[in-house]
């Protein structure tokens, strides 16, 4: 205990009732600097110019599984590239075979509408229908208006 000195008639020290928040600073400090480190890892590691979007974010997995197209109309699975023609094996020996896995199809803000639908309907064709588009979360610049029916994830039947 910390004791403070009494000007006064008494020798006794009298207790300071204080409490000492030194520790507890040093102790976030040290979670911050783990948590910096770590986030970085938890991340795909394929880098894609992402558009923006301005609905709101919806709740992630543990384990999500992204499919990534990049700029030069390659394709991901995870961290793997996989071309378009094994894009449904790739897939399926990720999620060992359950069609009910929400896949996360990813995209350059580069790649063309259509390059985008051709995976979608692969990821279709090879029978997975929960499919949600990323994007970036309100990145300052100013989004276009959408209409109030727009969504940024989309499941279809």
């Amino acid at each position: 205990m910390a004791g403070r000195i009494n000007r006064g008639d008494d020798d006794d020290l009298a207790e300071n009732h204080e409490i000492n928040v030194t520790p507890f600073i040093d102790v976030m400090l040290v979670l911050l600097i783990i948590f910096m480190v770590a986030a970085p890892l938890a991340t795909v590691d394929i880098n894609v110019d992402l558009p923006s979007s301005a609905a709101t974010p919806q709740p992630r997995p543990d384990e999500p599984l992204y499919v990534t197209v990049q700029e030069d109309l390659s394709v991901s699975v995870g961290n793997d590239p996989a071309s378009h023609i094994e894009l449904g094996a790739a897939v399926d020996r990720l999620t060992e075979g359950d069609k009910e896995t929400r896949i996360f199809l990813r995209a350059d803000r580069a790649v063309a509408y259509g390059d985008l639908m051709n995976v979608m309907n692969l990821l279709r064709m090879a029978g997975y229908l929960k499919i949600a588009l990323v994007g970036l979360e309100g990145t300052g610049e100013a989004a276009p208006q959408m209409p109030a029916a727009t969504a940024t994830e989309t499941v279809e039947p």
